[in-house]
C-alpha cells in the first residue's frame, strides 16, 4: 500500500511512520518544511510540500493513486488558550481538514485515496462525570466539543464522493516524548505528585503503539467507519493513573493537587484534566482489535522503561 500522512513529524506522525514502513507499505508524508522534516523522518519516506494547509490543498502528487490518508495534522491542544491559540486551534483542524478533502475531492474517482482515517478526539463528549461513553454518545457543549464536532464534519464530507472515512477519536496518549505524561512526570519524580482536583475525573489513556495499531487497523479494515474511539478498554480516575504512576517510578503519589493551581497554569484548558471522560473503545472490539497494552501499570512500564 501507499498511505500519505500529515502531521508526520509529530509524535503520532513519527510513530505511525515507522509501523507502516516495518510491515512494507510506502509512506508518502506531507509536511510544511521538507528538509526540516528529512532531518527527523530521515530516508526511505517521500516527501511532500504543503507550506500552508489552511490556505488550499495539498498537491496532487501526494494523493494521487494513494490507497489511504492518515490525518494528523492540528496545532497541539495542550498549552493555554488564549484567543489566539483558541483560533490556530480550531483552524489548523477545521481548515486543514476542510484542504485535505477539497483535494481528494479534485482527483478522478479511480484514482482518489479509498479511505481518509482523520485524527479526532475524545474531547467530542465534553464532561460527562462517570458515564461511560461510547461512539454512539452525544456530543458534548464545550470549546473543544465545538471544535471536534466541526473537524469530523469536515473530514466526513469526503464520504460523498465514495472515500470511507473513520475518525480516531483518541484519549490522552502515553508516549515517552511528549503530552500529559511528560507534563505530569517531573513533580512525580520528585517525589510531590498525586491526584489533581480530588482525582475522581476519568482519564481516556491509550499507549502510543495501541494509538498507532488502531489507526492502521481503521485503514485495513473496510467495516471502520464513523467515529472510533482511541482508548484503553480499562479507562481509570486520575487517582487510579497518579498511584499507578507512582508505583512504577518508585515515588509517593499521595499530595493532592487543588484545582485552582491547575487553573491557574492553564486557564480555560484546565477544563480538561479537571473534567475528563470514561471514553471506552466499543468500535475496536467490534472489529476485533487486540490491544497491545489493555492495562495500565504495564503500559507505563513500557514508555517509562521501567
Amino acid at each position: 500500500m501507499r498511505i500519505t500522512v500529515t502531521g508526520a513529524t509529530g509524535t503520532i506522525g513519527s510513530a505511525a511512520i515507522d509501523a507502516i514502513r516495518s510491515r512494507g507499505d510506502q509512506v508518502v508524508a506531507l509536511v510544511r518544511d521538507p528538509a526540516k522534516a528529512r532531518s527527523k523522518l530521515g530516508e526511505g519516506v517521500e516527501l511532500q510540500a504543503w507550506p500552508q494547509p489552511k490556505q488550499g490543498p495539498p498537491p496532487a502528487a501526494a494523493l494521487e493513486g494513494i490507497d489511504a490518508v492518515l490525518h494528523l495534522l492540528g496545532e497541539p491542544i495542550d498549552q493555554r488558550w488564549s484567543d489566539e491559540a483558541k483560533r490556530e486551534i480550531r483552524d489548523s483542524r477545521v481548515l486543514g481538514t476542510r484542504s485535505l478533502v477539497s483535494g481528494l475531492r479534485a482527483l478522478d474517482a479511480e484514482r482518489r485515496p479509498r479511505v481518509l482515517v482523520s485524527q479526532s478526539a475524545v474531547g467530542y463528549y465534553g464532561p460527562h462525570g462517570d458515564e461511560r461513553l461510547d461512539e454512539s454518545a452525544l456530543a458534548g457543549h464545550d470549546f473543544l466539543a465545538g471544535v471536534v464536532r466541526e473537524w469530523e464534519q469536515e473530514a466526513t464530507a469526503a464520504a460523498d464522493d465514495g472515500v470511507r472515512v473513520a475518525c480516531t477519536r483518541t484519549g490522552v496518549v502515553l508516549s515517552p516524548s511528549g503530552g500529559a505524561l511528560a507534563k505530569m512526570l517531573p513533580p512525580f519524580k520528585l517525589g510531590v505528585g498525586g491526584p489533581v482536583a480530588g482525582g475522581r475525573q476519568y482519564v481516556p489513556w491509550i499507549h502510543l503503539d495501541d494509538v498507532v495499531g488502531a489507526m492502521l487497523e481503521c485503514i485495513d479494515d473496510d467495516r471502520a467507519k464513523g467515529p472510533v474511539n482511541l482508548s484503553a478498554p480499562s479507562p481509570v480516575t486520575n487517582a487510579e493513573l497518579s498511584h499507578a504512576l507512582g508505583r512504577v517510578l518508585s515515588r509517593p503519589a499521595v499530595l493532592p493537587v487543588p484545582g485552582f493551581a491547575i487553573k491557574a497554569l492553564y486557564g480555560e484548558m484546565a477544563a480538561i484534566v479537571l473534567t475528563g471522560q470514561r471514553a471506552v473503545p466499543a468500535k475496536l472490539e467490534q472489529l476485533g482489535y487486540a490491544f497491545r497494552f489493555p492495562e495500565l501499570e504495564p503500559a507505563l512500564r513500557d514508555v517509562l522503561g521501567g
